[in-house]
């Protein structure tokens, strides 16, 4: 009677919890479904129409937005930021949080934590220097100073995530293959990263998440329309376009779903690397 009692108090529970959940799911999916539902309709029927699937579809504003809008330049823009940012910032902060979590030299801690305390400070708050000294550098309106500095926007989590997991590596595998003649370099590059790819993927999709959705350092930073990424180009569509609501949403389709489709691809690596500092291997 009490174990029949206690099981059905966890049924209600766990039902509880599943409905609570799908109901969180449900909000942050559906303005997503009501923009991928808006683009396919209409001008003249996308405030007529309530239904949730449109009687008729019309795809052109996909064609419209992609001709119209310039956005197959500002997609590859994007594609060439996201992935020289990520990759770069993988190297620096691998290599750096390695260095941190291993070697000792003069001013380790001291060079650590001010790589901890750039996290607290916003963004905008490094502006006004970042653009005096982007521009001494001659590095304004180049691609090349954009990616510098988007990698360093992202290398202060990266290093202490990494470190972290790091510290937790056993150091008898560092021996062994000490013992075969790696390096440190090669430790770090046979050892350490092959063991640390669930840490890597969260900094993949983090930064990846980061850098595809950057808006305001690209409008500091870039004026040239051939390079805007595609964050600054949806903006300059959208105030050609404000009343035109189908290919504006056909625009932020074509903007969210190449992120989302990343994200879902490596969703499973995100618990398991934010918890990977506690067991390696």
């Amino acid at each position: 009677m009490i174990r029949n009692k206690y099981m059905a108090l966890q049924m209600v529970r766990s039902t509880l919890i599943h409905l609570f959940l799908m109901a969180v799911a449900l909000t942050c999916l559906f303005p997503i479904f009501w923009m991928i539902r808006s683009a396919l309709m209409s001008n003249e029927t996308i405030f007529v129409d309530k239904s949730l699937i449109p009687h008729t579809l019309h795809f052109y504003n996909f064609v419209t937005a992609w001709t119209k809008g310039n956005f197959g330049v500002y997609v590859i823009n994007s594609i060439i930021y996201t992935s020289c940012v990520v990759a770069g910032i993988v190297l620096i902060s691998s290599l750096a949080a390695y260095s941190f979590s291993r070697l000792q030299f003069p001013g380790k801690n001291i060079i650590f934590y001010l790589f901890v305390a750039a996290m607290m400070i916003p963004l905008p708050g490094s502006f006004v220097a970042l653009f005096v000294m982007m521009n001494k550098l001659r590095l304004i309106n180049t691609y090349h100073g954009y990616i510098l500095c988007m990698i360093n926007v992202g290398l202060s989590m990266s290093i202490l995530l990494l470190k972290t997991f790091f510290d937790k590596m056993p150091k008898d595998l560092e021996d062994a293959a000490r013992i075969d003649g790696c390096s440190k370099i090669g430790i770090w590059w046979n050892v350490a990263l092959p063991l640390a790819r669930p840490a890597i993927a969260v900094i993949v999709i983090f930064n990846s998440l980061n850098v595809w959705n950057e808006y305001i350092l690209a409008n500091l930073l870039l004026v040239d329309s051939k390079l805007m990424p595609l964050q600054k180009g949806l903006m300059v569509f959208q105030g050609a376009n404000s009343v035109d609501y189908p290919v504006l949403m056909a625009g932020l389709t074509m903007a969210a779903v190449p992120i989302i489709m990343v994200y879902l691809a490596m969703q499973k690596h995100i618990v398991k690397g934010l918890s990977s500092g506690a067991v390696v291997g």
